[in-house]
């Protein structure tokens, strides 16, 4: 690589190259300058990265020191599954080496997060109909839609493949409805629920 692939300044004796520890391309410095932390590639220590990457890490971080902790901690919910009428109640969340979803009530499910293909989130304020689905993120590659400022998550639906069976399975999950921490930390689950289907998306590439 003789230029920067931001850039394209040329790489000489004062102009040195570098490259960015998430996504392995060439910079000059300046293209090249920020130390972000990187995880996911178990960085101990922050590494140098280039402006776009750096962006997607900051990200990372956000959610490892705040969401991560939500999700693995769970929250309950009424949990529909397909097209049933009757939702079970059931505690979710996400399982301690972060690959599977754990659903427990009267019965326990696993869902494998590489099987789950789409997260939609439900927020209030809404009529019932394709309009409560305010907020939808595709894990496998549709481009997130807005996030709708300020609307507050009712539920959220989940489409997933069982390995050695066709078709899709669907299950919705519904904050209960009360004014105790239950709710609020049901809220606070779908939140992060979200961001990590962003994230998800966002890094995909990376």
């Amino acid at each position: 690589c003789r230029r920067c692939m931001q850039c394209d300044a040329k790489f000489d004796f004062l102009t040195r190259k570098h490259h960015c520890r998430r996504c392995g391309k060439c910079f000059c410095d300046r293209c090249c300058s920020q130390k972000v932390p990187l995880r996911r590639m178990c960085f101990v220590d922050p590494v140098r990265q280039c402006a776009e990457c750096a962006l997607v890490s900051l990200k990372e971080a956000e959610f490892y020191d705040k969401q991560l902790k939500v999700l693995l901690s769970g929250a309950t919910f009424l949990v529909t599954f397909g097209n049933s009428e009757k939702p079970e109640t059931m505690i979710c969340r996400l399982s301690n080496n972060q690959r599977y979803l754990f659903l427990d009530g009267d019965s326990h499910y696993e869902i494998e997060i590489v099987h789950i293909s789409t997260v939609q989130l439900l927020t209030e304020g809404f009529p019932p109909g394709e309009k409560d689905i305010h907020a939808y993120t595709s894990l496998l590659g549709s481009q997130p839609a807005s996030e709708g400022g300020n609307a507050r998550a009712t539920g959220m639906f989940l489409q997933y493949t069982v390995p050695e069976t066709e078709g899709v399975t669907q299950l919705k999950l519904t904050a209960v409805e009360d004014a105790n921490v239950g709710r609020r930390q049901a809220v606070a689950w779908l939140v992060a629920m979200h961001k990590a289907a962003k994230l998800l998306y966002e890094s995909r590439d990376q």
